[in-house]
């Protein structure tokens, strides 16, 4: 008798963006004539650069030629894009890294999901709240929790709130854990952390022997000076801290598909009896197990994002964007709500008036046609908050803005 992993069934709801694709669905199917504007998913809608298109066609010739054709890649990566990352998006931050310490990747969804396989079933794991849901339902789906009360919390997962109360700034823990998520700057709430805030998790970590698992995937939407890009520009990060970053959001790689993990040399974790072992020997062991490598066009494709036309054709999408989040922070701001975000990230967090999240998404829906995502889908501490994305088109973005300032609140 085959048996299965009970630990799915603690899971108490749908993944929430498949939630909301289900409400869409219902609601176009009868309502066949609405124009519905999506602001929901982090999905971008501008199509890659063309640096990368010609990288990406060239790429696939060399795959069409017996001379040049390429099978397996390494699972880590090719050296040329690893090579380029360390020269392009930590050298000039003062970072050294080697290039065993990169890790390329399918997306910073897979690695951050992934990762918490290396660690044992005994951590204790502590998220900020709201947190992207992929953080704790893979540990959910290991079996690191309870089950989940009736607050919305799952049991043995340490919640860490972060709410206009505290000005979006988790409190370190009062209790004792092992594995910390952090994402900044932050999905959902688009808010940050200065260094100094960040310093005060490294020291945290470092005094704790905890790991720090830091979402860096929306680090080029930041423009406020204070405000570190890479958890490694703080002094002792690489004692305790694992860096995702993905491609999806700054050069359109949601379709494509590349991302990368740095695991430093000089992180290590414990066995039962205290012996040390580096984190990074066992996540090589766990991709060269589990996972073939990118393939080889998507990684030269990616690798043309560090051209100088490259570079210039990926910030003009990150200010249309960042052009999006303005019209959607100043036109919500302008009708009265309360809105946070939109200014070092791509997400605009709005107070909802007077109502839950889901009764604010079913709002938008009904009478206006604009989709956003519920706050509560992010946990408990998203009830009574929205999420709005900036990353449809500009004419969209307008018109949702406009659609939402005819509503009364």
């Amino acid at each position: 008798m085959a048996v299965i992993n009970e630990n799915y069934l603690l899971l108490k709801s749908s993944y929430i963006f498949s939630e909301i694709a289900q409400r869409v669905n219902k609601f176009e199917i009868e309502n066949p004539e609405a124009d519905v504007i999506r602001m929901g998913i982090g999905d971008v809608t501008l199509p890659l650069p063309q640096a990368v298109v010609d990288s990406f066609k060239d790429a696939v010739d060399e795959m069409a030629d017996k001379e040049s054709f390429r099978g397996y890649g390494p699972e880590q990566g090719y050296s040329f894009l690893i090579e380029d990352i360390i020269q392009h998006e930590y050298q000039p931050l003062g970072i050294e890294l080697t290039p065993e310490e990169v890790f390329v990747s399918d997306g910073a969804k897979c690695d951050t999901g992934n990762i918490q396989e290396i660690f044992g079933l005994d951590n204790t794991v502590a998220v900020t709240d709201p947190v992207y849901p992929v953080y704790v339902e893979s540990n959910v789906m290991a079996g690191r929790t309870g089950p989940m009360g009736e607050d919305g919390r799952y049991g043995k997962l340490v919640y860490l709130p972060c709410t206009a109360e505290n000005d979006f700034i988790p409190e370190l823990p009062t209790e004792d854990v092992d594995l910390i998520y952090l994402c900044y700057p932050n999905n959902p709430t688009g808010t940050t952390l200065t260094r100094d805030q960040l310093k005060r998790w490294v020291d945290y970590a470092r005094q704790n022997q905890a790991v720090i698992l830091f979402d860096a995937a929306y680090e080029a939407y930041i423009t406020q000076e204070d405000i570190p890009r890479s958890i490694y520009e703080i002094e002792g990060a690489k004692e305790c801290a694992i860096e995702f970053r993905s491609f999806s959001k700054n050069a359109g790689f949601t379709g494509t598909r590349c991302a990368y993990t740095v695991v430093p040399r000089e992180l290590v974790a414990y066995d039962a009896q205290g012996g040390k072992h580096d984190l990074n020997s066992l996540w090589n062991r766990r991709q060269t197990t589990k996972f073939n490598g990118v393939s080889y066009p998507i990684q030269k494709a990616a690798q043309a994002i560090y051209t100088p036309q490259g570079q210039k054709e990926i910030q003009a999408n990150i200010n249309y964007y960042m052009t999006n989040a303005g019209i959607i922070r100043e036109g919500l701001k302008a009708i009265g709500l309360e809105v946070y975000g939109g200014v070092n990230s791509p997400y605009i967090w709005i107070k909802t008036p007077g109502m839950t999240s889901w009764e604010f998404f079913d709002l938008l829906l009904n009478e206006v046609q604009v989709v956003g995502t519920p706050g509560v889908g992010f946990g408990p501490s998203g009830e009574g908050y929205f999420r709005i994305t900036a990353f449809n088109t500009l004419e969209n973005t307008r018109e949702a803005v406009a659609r939402i300032g005819r509503l009364e609140f």
